[in-house]
């Protein structure tokens, strides 16, 4: 007997409301409050499909605003379960935990696990083709993800829809040349401002100054997350510096962020994370950080402690905070 989708779709979830303390983390999910200006149209029946569409179309929207919070993609899996989406559905649970995972709230292994879950159980068709898919997606076969995807989603659905964006990113991953594909995804990316591995994927495919937005993106989304490591080393790779040197990588905004906790605080030793960037020789990140460097060098605190630090230092190091001394 085949059990009801709802089923499958708890099953699937169960790991992300495990994993982020039942939904209330606050890590990594506090990107937008939930918009009370923007609530959603009543619930509506199962047979009512305008009033599924119109809260299927102002979901959308919610998400093209910049708007994000944990809930949402299950929002939009129980409305599609309803109009017979089953492929939609298991595709809208599936963000969810990708966006879990992204934010670095769950592991990869609880992610598949959260799909192996749903084919344990005997479902409709759909369900587990859709879950096949997404399998192949999450581990890298791109070829067979691209197969699985297409023969579910089609050009009526939304160009910027979650399973579309992943076709698109099994596109990109075969072919980084494919101008059609790196057009269209650059398209959506109002959709997915917050995350993660929107940006990540974006930062693999493309070169130069749009490698490095979609890389600094990425980190600046969740700073802990799986893909900010690799981004790191992508900015590293752009700015002419050797692959490891990423380690020592920061953002502008995360050097902005270091420097006024800094200053909020009255503590210069806040600034010691930012030493191992303005170590490296000369790139647009230790430029940068610098140039942030000089607005605390006239406090005395501050002054002080850079030049005991430039006299317990060595190389690099000591050259650039003596500098900064010196202005």
């Amino acid at each position: 007997m085949k059990l009801k989708f709802n089923f499958l779709t708890f099953l699937f979830l169960l790991l992300v409301f495990s994993a982020c303390g039942g939904g209330g983390s606050s890590q990594g999910t506090s990107l937008s409050e939930k918009p009370s200006s923007r609530a959603l149209s009543a619930p509506a029946e199962a047979d009512d499909l305008p009033g599924l569409l119109q809260t299927l179309d102002e979901l959308a929207e919610i998400e093209r605003s910049g708007s994000w919070f944990q809930g949402l993609a299950l929002t939009e899996s129980g409305i599609r379960e309803k109009t017979g989406d089953y492929a939609g559905a298991v595709v809208a649970a599936f963000k969810e935990l990708a966006w879990a995972y992204g934010r670095g709230l769950i592991q990869k292994a609880e992610l598949e696990q959260g799909l192996l879950n749903v084919l344990t159980v005997e479902g409709e068709e759909t369900v587990t083709a859709t879950v096949n898919a997404i399998l192949a997606f999450i581990n890298g076969q791109w070829e067979s993800a691209a197969t699985g995807l297409s023969s579910l989603f089609n050009e009526l659905d939304e160009p910027d829809g979650f399973g579309r964006w992943m076709l698109l990113v099994c596109l990109l991953e075969k072919n980084k040349e494919d101008r059609r594909a790196c057009a269209a995804y650059k398209a959506i990316r109002a959709r997915y401002t917050q995350f993660p591995e929107y940006w990540y994927r974006g930062a693999k495919a493309f070169s130069g100054t749009i490698a490095a937005e979609f890389a600094e993106s990425c980190i600046n989304s969740a700073v802990q997350g799986p893909f900010a490591e690799d981004c790191r080393k992508i900015l590293a790779s752009n700015s002419g510096l050797r692959i490891e040197d990423g380690l020592s990588i920061k953002t502008k905004r995360e050097i902005d962020a270091i420097i006024s906790q800094s200053v909020n605080s009255g503590s210069p030793q806040f600034l010691d994370s930012l030493f191992p960037l303005i170590s490296l020789p000369d790139n647009p990140y230790t430029v940068y950080a610098i140039g942030a460097l000089r607005a605390v060098i006239n406090v005395p605190k501050f002054r002080d402690y850079f030049n005991g630090q430039a006299a317990s230092s060595s190389g690099r190091l000591t050259e650039r905070l003596s500098y900064l001394c010196r202005i």
